[in-house]
């Protein structure tokens, strides 16, 4: 069971109540035999509890969740009371070497947990770090941005129908969740799945660490640590919550280059133009619209499209709940870092008024 080892030794290294130790974990060998190995970061508390790990670059491209790793790590953000921190900055590290989000041999880390001890090179790293890390934890958190060319909302993604997954989620603090068990081979739906109750985070893009992600990311964490009680203080509860099992991507029917007119975490309503494709020297408009009320949850980055491309993210919530967090995004300041990271993200991409281009 989760949390029943012996937390005062990680990786054959003892860590003492109240102490912090920066280790190795050796997962496989390269293609000239020397060891494969991660660093990792324990942290434990002076009294018994849970132990929690916080995971980065599953993907090797995705490093927001690294810098957010790094600056609890570095700057210590909070202190630790009681149970045990597992902090694993970069799991894919083959990936994370070539600035690649998959394995050497191609294949998905993230769709590869729990592993086999007898499979590919991608199957065994991903044994070798489950059974050490994850299967001994009761709770974890597993940080990821947006795929290549696109960028995500803040949004947490855990299954809400397991009661205990649910309140671990919600005492992250975000206002997007997105309710599911997470794809087969996925470290958080095999984690879950043994016992260690995991939600991921969905921030930002690839490539890079943006402080408002890195902020955010922090932030949701300490919450999630003080519902633990493993540090003082009380979970963050958002100016709005939406919880959603139902997303579907706006897609491009015809070629084109898009001028945006909304970005990730507008609120939108049905039929609202989303972007507008037209042809290099700007005719023949085609307007992507939405085709319910929703959140947007994550946005393309790259403004040529062909038919059938992903263009908007789109989240649908149950009837009534879009008012409310309309109302109280209204009533966010401007500094606040919801609607910082709302202007950080739309940089990402050129938006347009609608009524600047020609829709009918």
């Amino acid at each position: 069971m989760p949390g029943t080892t012996d937390p005062s030794v990680w990786f054959g290294q003892q860590v003492a109540p109240g102490q912090r130790v920066a280790t190795r974990l050796v997962l496989s060998e390269n293609y000239s035999g020397a060891k494969v190995s991660i660093p990792v970061f324990v942290w434990r508390g002076r009294l018994e509890g849970p132990t929690v790990a916080i995971t980065a670059a599953v993907h090797g491209d995705e490093i927001n969740g690294t810098g957010a790793i790094r600056h609890i790590i570095r700057e210590r953000p909070f202190e630790l009371s009681s149970g045990t921190l597992v902090l694993a900055p970069v799991v894919n590290i083959l990936g994370f070497d070539r600035h690649a989000r998959y394995m050497p041999d191609r294949r998905d880390l993230n769709r590869s947990f729990p592993g086999s001890r007898e499979g590919s090179l991608t199957g065994r790293m991903a044994r070798s770090f489950f059974d050490q890390v994850n299967r001994r934890c009761d709770f974890g958190i597993d940080l990821h941005t947006a795929a290549v060319r696109r960028t995500n909302f803040p949004n947490v993604r855990a299954d809400m129908t397991d009661e205990r997954i649910a309140a671990f989620a919600r005492a992250f603090g975000s206002e997007l969740i997105v309710s599911g068990k997470g794809p087969v081979g996925s470290l958080r739906r095999a984690s879950s799945a043994a016992g260690c109750a995991t939600l991921i985070l969905e921030a930002g893009e690839v490539w890079k660490v943006e402080p408002g992600v890195v902020e955010y990311a922090v932030r949701g964490i300490t919450s999630c640590l003080r519902w633990l009680g493993m540090v003082d203080g009380e979970p963050r509860k958002p100016a709005y919550r939406i919880e959603t099992d139902v997303t579907k991507w706006m897609r491009a029917d015809f070629g084109g280059f898009l001028s945006f007119h909304v970005a990730p975490g507008d609120i939108v309503r049905q039929g609202d133009a989303l972007a507008t494709s037209s042809d290099l020297l700007g005719d023949e408009d085609h307007v992507i619209r939405a085709t319910h009320d929703g959140v947007v949850l994550g946005m393309t980055t790259i403004p040529s499209v062909a038919p059938g491309d992903p263009v908007c993210h789109i989240a649908f919530p149950r009837d009534g709940v879009l008012k409310r967090a309309e109302s109280a995004v209204d009533g966010l300041e401007d500094d606040s870092l919801h609607e910082r990271l709302r202007g950080d993200l739309a940089t990402n991409v050129h938006v347009t008024d609608p009524e600047s281009t020609e829709i009918e």
